[in-house]
């Protein structure tokens, strides 16, 4: 039976089994760039052994600033099973890593919470992603996942539109945290890392501070002191063709 895909809001409908490619421009057999332990993470994600990441190939998202462009555009990487992926987990565990880092993968959804259903890490499953998810699709990582780490990249239709190809990412994005605080409650601390919750990030864009402000303002108003974490990144950094706005850093003032 054909099973057209509708795992992202894009609801490209094609046939990725079959061997079509959607918005993600990637198979449906999961392709990984790297996996490996990871530092540049917040500090109660990296700790000091590192987060095991897994960097997945594909992305759902065609932000004008991605600095991982031919990893999001599916032009690196290889193709793995189920089976090699769990394989991965369990690799990474044993080296020692803080957790596993899920890196970009909305669009494996399926293999993914296949991948850890009945799998035993002893430690925690991050899920990092652009924010950019359905509600119904997130729902099958319930139980599977402990950290939530999505961006929240914009909060105003404008930006989201014009530098991402996504003017219904505020609504999305904002639904999509919901749902992952509902799988995870308030957030867990021990010895410094993060074990349970979420914790939401955004980039500082220069010259659009009314949309760091929306997005701020949101997560206020949405929860209550010491439910969600907070990351406000300013280390934007303009990629080649910048134009604009985005042609130069977030500057001191901002």
């Amino acid at each position: 039976m054909t099973q057209l895909c509708s795992i992202c809001p894009r609801g490209c409908g094609v046939d990725r089994a079959g061997g079509q490619f959607g918005f993600c421009a990637v198979p449906d057999a999961p392709v990984v760039a790297r996996a490996a332990p990871h530092f540049g993470e917040e500090p109660c994600i990296s700790g000091t052994r590192g987060s095991g990441a897994v960097f997945f190939s594909g992305c759902n998202l065609r932000c004008v600033f991605c600095q991982n462009r031919t990893i999001s555009r599916g032009e690196h990487g290889k193709e793995i099973t189920v089976a090699q992926l769990r394989g991965i987990f369990l690799r990474l565990r044993d080296a020692g890593v803080h957790n596993i880092n899920l890196v970009t993968p909305s669009h494996y959804t399926r293999q993914i919470a296949e991948a850890l259903s009945g799998l035993e890490l002893g430690i925690p499953v991050v899920w990092n992603s652009s924010g950019y998810e359905c509600v119904e699709t997130l729902r099958m990582l319930d139980g599977l996942v402990q950290v939530y780490l999505p961006d929240l990249k914009y909060a105003l239709m404008e930006p989201a539109k014009a530098y991402s190809g996504a003017a219904d990412y505020p609504e999305t994005a904002k639904a999509a945290i919901l749902e992952m605080f509902r799988q995870t409650g308030p957030y867990r601390m021990e010895n410094g890392q993060l074990r349970s919750g979420v914790l939401i990030r955004h980039l500082v864009l220069p010259g659009e501070l009314e949309n760091t402000k929306a997005v701020i303002d949101w997560v206020a108003e949405t929860f209550r002191p010491g439910e969600v974490l907070f990351s406000l990144m300013s280390q934007y950094t303009p990629q080649p063709g910048a134009e604009g706005k985005l042609a130069r850093r977030v500057t001191k003032a901002e």
